[in-house]
């Protein structure tokens, strides 16, 4: 017997409430009695004496039995002056907590209250406030990763602005004005392009050579805009068709042009489509010439309209009236450069890569290792034809190659839109700000991502000295538990399992 009293007496903590009923130290229906003396403590601390200790006491979020016995200590302090000559309190203070912890020791309400709250405490409080605390770490983490997904999308938008500003050759502090001082500049940059076309002349020299030795003689002539362009620079359109420069320019209104609706950098220049342009390149004048019935050989329309007898006069009429050859004034698209003009800007293109395409076969040609058919072949050749070598005809690609992508990259085109329609530069000007006001909401929603995160660290802040309070509370209940039951049972030692903080 001595042996089993000193074994401890081990008690899970979930059952701790059932272990009591069943050796009868507590009641099943306890809750009844501890109702009544919640309220009576109630009423208890609305009249308490300055006292720092009881203060502090009464500032926890629950007071149970031994607060109470820490109450009465105290008050046989503060109100030894009413005591009687029986050892008695005529003070209601000292009556009224002596009353609440006789009702508690009644039936052991105070220990079947204990342990409700530990347990109470071990399997729903400190398990929620640290489920609180984990999502607020959770939380944060997740807004860090936010705003730095928030800060590199922001300084992505900010770089694809300054790529598509350096594909224009603007910086970007202002953008319309620089696209405005851009488009004023773009004559003088079409003048520059094509003053270098006078460095083709030895690529336009062999390409001839090459067509009159092979193909014998042309009818038509080779590459004759870039040979005008060679020769008398950027002209107008008037003085290419007409063959005479005009005595008087009158620049056409610009015409609206309908603008995609993508955004800029998923437009398909692959058309270099401008609306108001026939597909087949012909530009409409708004000039209808009827043919010549006695060229066709046929009998009048009767819808026809009647010029009178002198046929000839009334088209010598319509080319007065369109005001090009007749007056010598250049005017709507003859009134534009050769290079601000679509049809022959797209010409002037078309006979540059046809110069490229020829030099770039004949360089393939001379890598090709030599043979005897192809030595017979150039041996009654143009001197100008076996006088060439690699290394001139690669000097002659690259500057084919630097004026083609001079007058096709991103910028040109851009302002070549410009040029058609000046209601073009507010949207590209949009298009472009775009990216900087993407850039500014995302980085209002890097903003909002801190500042949810610190109020996450806030709340964590508030919650980790209630759960440390919690803690502590529920160990002390655990000691004072085991020290009762081990009272009842001669001082054996208790343990209650479970008890995880």
């Amino acid at each position: 017997m001595e042996d089993q009293r000193r074994w401890p007496i081990d008690i899970q903590t979930s059952k701790l409430l059932d272990w009591l009923v069943d050796r009868r130290h507590c009641k099943l229906k306890w809750q009844n009695a501890v109702l009544v003396i919640r309220e009576k403590i109630n009423n208890a601390i609305q009249d308490m004496p300055e006292n720092e200790e009881i203060k502090q006491l009464l500032s926890g979020s629950y007071i149970h039995y031994f607060h109470c016995l820490r109450i009465i200590e105290i008050l046989r302090r503060t109100e030894a002056s009413t005591k009687n000559i029986f050892g008695g309190y005529s003070s209601q203070r000292m009556k009224d907590w002596q009353e609440i912890v006789c009702l508690y020791e009644k039936d052991n309400v105070y220990l079947a209250e204990l342990s409700s709250l530990l347990v109470r405490n071990v399997n729903y409080e400190i398990p929620s406030l640290k489920k609180q605390i984990s999502k607020c770490q959770q939380l944060q983490q997740e807004y860090s990763r936010k705003e730095l997904d928030y800060i590199n999308n922001a300084a992505t938008l900010r770089e694809k602005f300054f790529i598509s500003c350096k594909q224009f050759g603007i910086t970007g502090s202002d953008v319309r004005q620089e696209l405005l001082s851009l488009c004023n500049d773009l004559p003088s940059g079409l003048d520059g392009i094509a003053e270098r076309t006078s460095d083709l002349t030895d690529a336009l020299e062999l390409y001839e050579a090459c067509v009159e030795f092979v193909c014998g003689s042309v009818s038509e002539p080779i590459a004759p805009l870039l040979k005008h362009v060679q020769l008398k620079g950027n002209t107008t359109v008037y003085e290419w068709r007409t063959g005479q420069a005009p005595s008087a320019i009158e620049l056409p209104v610009n015409v609206e042009v309908q603008q995609p609706t993508e955004p800029t950098d998923t437009i398909d220049w692959e058309d270099d489509g401008v609306s108001g342009v026939d597909q087949s390149g012909d530009i409409d004048w708004g000039i209808t010439v009827e043919e010549s019935n006695e060229v066709n050989n046929k009998e009048p329309a009767a819808d026809a309209i009647d010029w009178g007898e002198d046929t000839s006069a009334a088209v010598e009429i319509d080319i007065v009236q369109s005001g090009t050859e007749g007056d010598g004034v250049a005017k709507e698209n003859d009134a534009l450069t050769i290079l601000e003009n679509l049809e022959t800007r797209n010409q002037f293109i078309n006979e540059l890569m046809e110069l490229q395409d020829f030099l770039s076969q004949r360089l393939v040609e001379m890598n090709e290792e030599a043979d005897i058919l192809s030595i017979n072949q150039f041996q009654t050749a143009p001197a100008i034809v076996q006088g060439q070598d690699v290394t001139k005809v690669v000097a002659m690609t690259t500057l084919v190659k630097d004026l083609i992508q001079r007058l096709t990259n991103v910028k040109m085109r851009h302002l070549f839109m410009i040029l058609a329609s000046p209601r073009y530069i507010d949207r590209v000007t949009e298009l472009l700000q775009q990216k900087l006001k993407q850039a500014g909401t995302v980085g209002e929603k890097q903003h909002l991502m801190v500042k949810k995160r610190q109020q996450s660290l806030e709340e964590q802040a508030a919650l980790e000295p209630k759960l440390d309070l919690l803690i502590q509370q529920t160990k002390e209940l655990r000691k004072l538990i085991e020290a009762d039951i081990s009272k009842r049972y001669r001082n054996r030692q208790v343990h209650l399992m479970g008890v995880i903080v």
